[in-house]
Parts: structure tokens; sequence; C-alpha cells
């Protein structure tokens, strides 16, 4: 197991529920170097997560999850971190998963978490939108991964220093294919469990065919 200062960043937004529960399982692997910000949730997520031990960040308006993202890496950064393991807060990932993406970087720039859309338990509306979102990033960006909207990567020190993203939101993760591109990063993508409980369902929900258009709007301009 790798010796480098690893931290984990944690983006949330009104995740109150479930927070504290997955900072605990974070504890449980002995992670301790937990950074989370929170985008301006209009819940508790705030004081949730201040009761764990954590590092916690907040954005006073909801900013997106790219702008979450992009605080924490530059808050672990500034903690002298030599990688980085971006990890969502709706305990849809597997804290177990982050030692192989830590092994995995002592041989690559970035590690790209991929789940496995042939299992049943993963919603319609994802498999779907990660298909588009996948041609979408290879059109735009030239390169093809399997699971372009993945939450859970890594980034070694050296990917964390070169990487420059405009994104604040969700075309945030595809703006991420383009910097490996633009600074000839190597790469890999690592199997990972996701867990869709009835919470994660709700969210899923929220998440509008509207939205989705946007974003690929954005993708384009900013191209």
């Amino acid at each position: 197991m790798t010796d480098k200062k690893t931290y984990i960043v944690v983006p949330a937004y009104n995740e109150s529920e479930v927070i504290g529960l997955v900072l605990d399982e974070l504890h449980k692997q002995n992670y301790r170097n937990i950074i989370v910000v929170d985008d301006g949730s209009t819940d508790t997520t705030y004081l949730k997560a201040k009761g764990k031990d954590a590092v916690v960040l907040r954005h006073m308006l909801n900013r997106g999850k790219g702008a979450a993202i992009k605080t924490g890496i530059e808050a672990a950064k500034l903690l002298h971190s030599d990688q980085v393991i971006t990890f969502d807060a709706d305990g849809q990932h597997e804290p177990q998963d982050i030692k192989e993406a830590l092994t995995l970087l002592e041989k690559y720039d970035v590690v790209l978490g991929k789940r496995n859309f042939n299992e049943k338990h993963i919603p319609f509306f994802k498999k779907v939108g990660n298909f588009f979102g996948n041609v979408i990033t290879w059109f735009i960006h030239g390169l093809w991964v399997s699971d372009s909207q993945s939450g859970m990567r890594a980034y070694s020190k050296k990917a964390i220093s070169l990487i420059e993203t405009l994104a604040d939101r969700y075309d945030y993760d595809s703006e991420i294919m383009r910097e490996i591109v633009r600074n000839k990063l190597t790469y890999t993508e690592m199997p990972i469990h996701v867990h869709y409980t009835e919470y994660s369902q709700k969210k899923i929900n929220r998440q509008s065919y509207t939205g989705a258009i946007k974003t690929v709007i954005k993708m384009i301009l900013a191209s």
C-alpha cells in the first residue's frame, strides 16, 4: 500500500440523510484525510459533516458538482496532498475500491472508476445517460472511455497540478477527458462497485432531461 499522502474529496449537496454514514464507512477503512465540500446545501449536510472527523468546506451558494470537486482538490493541494480520490456523498460508492485505485496510481496519472452497466440494479436512466455522455465526450474531446460520468476517480500529484477545468456542473466529468488528452496524462479505467438505494433513486428522479441537454450544450460550446 502506498505511503503517499492521500485526500478523499467528497462533494455534497443536500446529503444530510447519508453523509454521516458515508464518512463513517470511509473511517472504517482507515481513511482519515477527508475533505467534504458542502455545495450550498439547504439542509443540515454541513452540520452533519462537521460532526465527523473531516475537513468541511462550504459554498454559500449551490455552484455545482464540478465546482465542489475543484474546491476540494485545491484544498487538498494546500494540504500538500500527493494524490486525490473523488468520492460521491450519496452512499453509492464502496470505500473498499479506494485501495485498488491507489495501487493503480503507482502506474497511472488518472484512474477512472467504471461501473458495470450490465448489472440490473443500475437505473435505465443512468445507462442511457452514460452511453450518450461517452459518445459526446469522444466526439468533443477525442477520448473514448466506458464511464465518462463516474464520480469515483483518482488523481496523482502530477494530474492535479496540470488539470485546469472551467465547468462547474456535471459537464466537469467529461471536461476531465479533455485535460487528460491536452496534458498527455496516462490513465486507466477500473471496475467499481455501486449501490443505488431508494434514497439515491429519488435523486435520480430529480435529474431532468432538460438539465442533461444543457450539459451537452455547455460541453459543445467549451470545446
